[in-house]
């Protein structure tokens, strides 16, 4: 089938913004298009050549960040704070599991969201939902609520800065292994991980000092790998990146290395699934309760139809009291195919609920059963679990209960920062990882 990055324009395409002003639109589109890539070709390829080994149990997937990225958020402390945790994380993970961590940010792009009505009424006016600052502005004023095409540029603009800093950092030896103690937040003494985690830090040193002393040479540690990934949700911007690369013989996606398909946006024949299946990069789908098994084994036949290593993520998000249900009948769906995927678990999205005040929150209690049953339910199907994503942040918010230090419901107030979804903290993201780590040796 003929393919393009417009052809999505033929179909269906949920969760868009209405533009005015269509001239405006294109004139932003050809304007971002024009503009050098965010990433390259080379580290998307290197990217799936890693998934493709979390495929086989070789690695393991740490997929984090915030819900939704910010604009004002864009600032060196904040970017710092991400890449902190997601790096102490993958320490953590690494030490316990004796494989490599793959590190990959839901950052420099992640400005778009999804919403549930088109519309949002406040006292008798409606006006357009807020979608991220990527389309509109949060304020709830008509002329900051109308979508503004030229966004999308301030959106590349804001991701390239993030990649630049990250860039820089890595590149620079902020995350050697020799050095862990750079990774640590201004809080971090306060926290009840901390005797843990720099318990295993110096575990880490003491091995790494020996195996130098036996073979008589520093061991090379500087560098890491951090890929970035975020929703491909808004299409004019992902199109706008979407380019024909000669040597490849391919198209990519060129805004980041690993995009995804939500769950409102993954209905087969839908546009957001027909500009997916063109592109080379790897992709994910985010899989939830209402996903039909026909849905799901469509898609694996439109975006993986030569079952590539390493091409598509599934993300399960179902729930602590769904995932025994619908986990196993979606593992079955799939092992039907006979298509390879890399299996991810995200115990953010089905565990989400209200408080009486009116916060968003999260029971850590339930991220960390849905964690338990999944890599459960996986071993007993003979699937492995390759992967967690999970929205976190590094600084020190109240957004969701529970964790070592007890946060309940009357804490959300003191430090809830988040527009959209609630995440974990530093402490709570430290003690799932240290979690993950030891049901992985305990078998539990």
């Amino acid at each position: 089938m003929d393919w393009s990055p417009t052809s999505w324009q033929n179909r269906q395409a949920a969760q868009q913004p209405l533009y005015r002003d269509p001239a405006r639109l294109q004139a932003a589109v050809a304007e971002l298009s024009r503009l050098p890539p965010l990433v390259t070709s080379w580290e998307i390829e290197e990217l799936k050549a890693r998934l493709a080994q979390a495929q086989q149990g070789k690695a393991f997937l740490l997929q984090g960040g915030d819900c939704a990225e910010s604009f004002e958020e864009c600032q060196s402390e904040i970017i710092v704070q991400k890449l902190k945790i997601l790096l102490q994380m993958s320490l953590v993970l690494t030490a316990g599991m004796k494989k490599p961590v793959i590190r990959v940010g839901r950052m420099a792009g992640q400005y778009a969201k999804p919403r549930s009505a088109d519309e949002e009424v406040r006292e008798g006016q409606s006006l357009p939902s807020f979608r991220g600052d990527l389309v509109n502005r949060s304020a709830f004023v008509a002329e900051d609520r109308e979508p503004d095409p030229t966004l999308m540029l301030r959106g590349y603009e804001r991701a390239a800065l993030t990649l630049n800093f990250v860039r820089s950092l890595i590149d620079g030896g902020f995350a050697d292994l020799h050095h862990p103690e750079n990774w640590d937040l201004d809080f971090v003494g306060e926290s009840a991980m901390a005797a843990e985690y720099h318990k295993l830090v110096k575990t880490v040193s003491d091995s790494l000092e020996f195996f130098e002393l036996i073979g008589g040479e520093s061991i090379e540690t500087q560098r890491v790998e951090f890929y970035t990934c975020h929703e491909g949700l808004h299409l004019p911007y992902e199109q706008a990146q979407t380019r024909f690369l000669p040597h490849r013989k391919s198209w990519y996606n060129l805004t980041t290395h690993f995009p995804w398909i939500g769950m409102r946006t993954a209905d087969p024949d839908s546009a957001h699934v027909e500009y997916f299946r063109g592109i080379r990069n790897p992709i994910a789908i985010k899989i939830g309760v209402s996903a039909g098994n026909d849905q799901l084994q469509k898609l694996i036949e439109y975006l993986n139809p030569d079952n590539e290593p390493g091409r598509l993520s599934l993300i399960t998000r179902f729930g602590a009291a769904q995932v025994d249900e619908h986990l196993p009948r979606v593992i079955e769906a799939v092992q039907a195919t006979g298509t390879h995927v890399l299996w991810i678990c995200d115990p953010m999205h089905g565990n989400t609920e209200s408080t009486r005040e009116g916060f968003k929150t999260r029971r850590f209690d339930n991220i960390v059963e849905e964690l338990k049953a999944a890599f459960r339910i996986h071993r007993d199907a003979g699937t492995i679990l390759g992967g967690v994503h999970l929205e976190l942040t590094g600084e020190n918010v109240t957004e969701c209960v529970g964790g070592a230090r007890g946060l309940g419901e009357a804490d959300l107030a003191r430090a809830y920062k988040t527009q959209v979804d609630p995440r974990l903290n530093y402490e709570q993201a430290m003690e799932v990882a240290l979690r993950i780590a030891g049901q992985l040796n305990d078998n539990h």
